[in-house]
């Protein structure tokens, strides 16, 4: 008696890249794949269905994550790097490099950007669903770094126009005394995380051009006051230190069609003492609210020096320690 092969089929989104890249001048590169594959290949649209037995399409959904990723990687695709790559897929039975399209945020020269602990898989999942989003946790779990990506992702995929970073101008303990300069200089020093993770993820002279433009804008907390932000993604970094007016101010800021990332570690709190935060407030007033989300992140997703999460432990222990003897 023949036994029937369960057809299963497995639709792949195109996303991060033009869609042609992939597929070739009429559908030259989706029929030299095929040749190459025994699941069925179809280019629809932005999405590309597969249809064949489970092992067939687990092959063929292996190769087109990572020709996606190759084209992410140098801009192209032609029938060479499609053959080396399914030569590769012969004999390596677990994923090639490429992360699959849902899990990867944003694409970079140095390669791509995805969670890389349970935390912020979840920190991912969240921002996908939810149209404001807080994320707390403690330094080195890529709070501010993830934010900017997902950020980039939106405006390369024209979900937003414009992407907006922000952050209080509260010393943490030192004081800049009287820094030259414009008013923009002045407040550079506190921003400056955020100009790294864009420098991190964008060629300068793009960058230089978004700036410009001012589709990608990077600003003190202070500046946010009187502005209706529409069609933006808009990033509250450090938000511990901003006041509960301030946070009621930025939140009210967004317009139709606009999202926000609000990230911060409450055990690091710069505010004058007796100063109550906004991002701690902030968690009493606005959950079960649809649409809003808190993801809490912890020392088990540092994915800084792997010395950071013991460090992390050890103040926590001693804080401890310290609040029961007093």
């Amino acid at each position: 008696m023949r036994v029937q092969t369960e057809i299963v089929e497995k639709r792949i989104v195109i996303k991060g890249i033009d869609p042609l890249a992939f597929y070739g001048t009429q559908d030259a590169n989706i029929r030299f794949l095929t040749s190459f594959l025994d699941a069925k290949v179809v280019a629809r649209g932005g999405e590309v269905l597969l249809r064949g037995s489970e092992e067939q399409v687990a092959r063929a959904e292996r190769v087109v994550n990572e020709l996606i990723y190759m084209i992410n990687k140098k801009g192209g695709l032609d029938q060479d790097d499609i053959e080396t790559v399914v030569r590769l897929s012969d004999w390596q039975s677990e994923s090639l490099e490429a992360p699959a399209p849902d899990s990867a945020i944003y694409f970079t020269k140095r390669g791509v950007i995805k969670p890389k602990t349970e935390g912020q898989e979840t920190y991912w999942a969240s921002a996908q669903k939810n149209d404001i989003l807080f994320v707390i946790g403690p330094a080195g779990t890529g709070k501010t770094f993830l934010a900017v990506a997902i950020a980039l992702a939106q405006l390369r995929d024209k979900d937003v126009d414009r992407i907006i970073l922000c952050r209080p101008a509260v010393e943490a303990g030192e004081s800049l005394g009287f820094l030259p300069g414009d008013l923009q200089e002045k407040v550079d020093p506190y921003l400056r995380p955020l100009y790294d993770a864009l420098f991190d993820m964008v060629p300068s002279e793009k960058l230089k051009k978004q700036f410009q433009g001012r589709i990608i804008e990077v600003v003190p907390l202070a500046y946010m006051r009187g502005r209706t932000l529409n069609n933006c993604f808009v990033i509250l970094d450090e938000a511990q230190n901003a006041t509960s007016a301030q946070m009621k101010m930025f939140l009210t800021r967004l317009g139709p069609n606009s999202k926000a990332i609000v990230t911060g570690d409450v055990t690091q709190i710069d505010l004058p003492h007796n100063t109550v935060s906004g991002l701690v407030e902030i968690q009493g007033i606005l959950k079960g609210i649809d649409g809003i989300d808190f993801v809490y992140l912890t020392d088990r997703d540092v994915v800084r020096h792997r010395l950071v999460r013991q460090i992390i432990k050890a103040y926590e222990s001693f804080n401890g320690a310290e609040n029961l003897s007093s």
